[in-house]
C-alpha cells in the first residue's frame, strides 16, 4: 500500500518549552474538558440556572473523573504496574496515557453530585445539561490517543487506514530508523477517529433528541450513556490493544453491554415515572427557601385583635 494513502500519525507527541513538557495528550484532554464546560453552562443557562453553578461542580466533578480514569485503566490493566516486573510507580504517570473512560464517568458523577449538593441543585438537570458536552470531550479526548500511536485496531489497507509508528513511550516519539526517519509499522484501523466520530455524532443526537422532546430528570444523560455504548462495543471489537479478557471477550466490550444496559432501563424507567422536566432546577430544601425569601411579606391588617 503506498504511505500516502493512510492518515498520518504524529512521529512526535512531546514537545518541550524549556524544562516544561508540552504534552499532546494533556493537551486533548483539557481542550476537551473546556469544551465540556463551556456547552454545559451554555444549556445550563438556557434552562435558567445560574451559570456560576456548572464551574463549582466542575471543580469536583473534573478531578474526581480524572482520578477514577485513572483508577478504572489501572484495576483493568493491572499487569504493567503489579505483574512480574512491573513498575507500581508508573500507575502515577498519568500523562503517559491510559484513562477509562468508565471510571471517568462513575467516579465523575460521584464528584458531580457533591458539587451540586453543595451548590443547592439537583444533580439530574445538572446531568443533562453536561451530556453533550461530555460526549464532546471524550472524542476530543481521543486525539490523546492518535498523538501517542495508541489503541489503534487490526491492519487495514483503505484509504483512512491509519499509519502507526513504532513508539517509544518514555521519551513521547517515534522510533528512529538507520534512515534517520521514523520506523513505520504498517496502517491499521484509527479506532481513535471511529470514537470522535460516534462521540461528537451522539452529542448531536441528545441535543436534537432534547429540544425535540424537553427531556428530563436525566434522560438526556441516560440516552448519551446509551449511545455511547452501542458504539463503544463494535469499536472496542476492532481494537488490538493488550486487554483482560472475559469469556473470550475484552472487559471493556462487558462493560459497555452492562453500563448500556442499565443506562437504556433507567432511561425508560424515568419516562415512565417522571414525564416532562423538572419544575425546578434547585433541591428541595433549597427551593422552598429560595421561594420563602421572594415571597412578599403579608401586610398588615386592620381587623379587631
Amino acid at each position: 500500500m503506498s504511505p500516502l494513502a493512510a492518515i498520518p500519525s504524529p512521529a512526535q507527541g512531546v514537545w518541550h518549552l524549556g524544562p516544561l513538557p508540552v504534552r499532546g495528550y494533556a493537551i486533548s484532554i483539557l481542550i476537551g474538558i473546556a469544551v465540556a464546560i463551556w456547552l454545559t453552562q451554555r444549556r445550563w443557562t438556557q434552562r435558567g440556572g445560574r451559570p456560576g453553578v456548572v464551574l463549582d461542580i466542575a471543580t469536583w466533578a473534573v478531578p474526581f473523573g480524572v482520578v477514577g480514569g485513572r483508577l478504572y485503566h489501572v484495576m483493568t490493566t493491572w499487569q504493567p504496574y503489579f505483574g512480574p516486573d512491573g513498575d507500581p510507580i508508573s500507575a502515577l504517570y498519568i500523562w503517559e496515557g491510559g484513562l477509562g473512560v468508565w471510571g471517568a464517568i462513575g467516579l465523575g458523577a460521584l464528584g458531580g453530585w457533591i458539587g451540586a449538593r453543595r451548590a443547592g441543585v439537583r444533580l439530574p438537570p445538572m446531568a443533562d445539561a453536561a451530556a453533550p458536552g461530555i460526549a464532546l470531550a471524550q472524542g476530543i479526548g481521543r486525539l490523546g490517543n492518535w498523538f501517542n500511536n495508541e489503541l489503534y485496531g487490526g491492519p487495514t489497507d483503505l484509504p483512512w487506514g491509519l499509519r502507526i509508528y513504532r513508539w517509544d513511550q518514555s521519551a513521547g516519539h517515534a522510533v528512529l530508523g538507520s534512515d534517520g526517519r521514523p520506523e513505520v509499522l504498517g496502517t491499521f484501523h484509527p479506532t481513535f477517529l471511529y470514537e470522535l466520530l460516534w462521540a461528537f455524532g451522539a452529542a448531536g443526537v441528545v441535543i436534537w433528541a432534547d429540544r425535540r422532546w424537553r427531556l428530563g430528570h436525566g434522560r438526556v444523560f441516560g440516552m448519551y450513556v446509551a449511545l455511547y455504548t452501542v458504539g463503544r462495543l463494535w469499536i472496542e471489537m476492532l481494537r488490538t490493544d493488550p486487554a483482560n479478557h472475559i469469556l473470550g471477550l475484552r472487559l471493556n466490550v462487558w462493560t459497555a453491554l452492562l453500563v448500556g444496559t442499565v443506562a437504556t432501563v433507567l432511561t425508560l424507567l424515568s419516562a415512565r415515572r417522571h414525564p416532562g422536566r423538572e419544575a425546578s432546577l434547585l433541591r428541595p430544601g433549597v427551593a422552598q427557601a429560595t421561594s420563602a425569601r421572594a415571597a412578599p411579606a403579608p401586610s398588615a391588617g386592620n381587623g379587631n385583635a
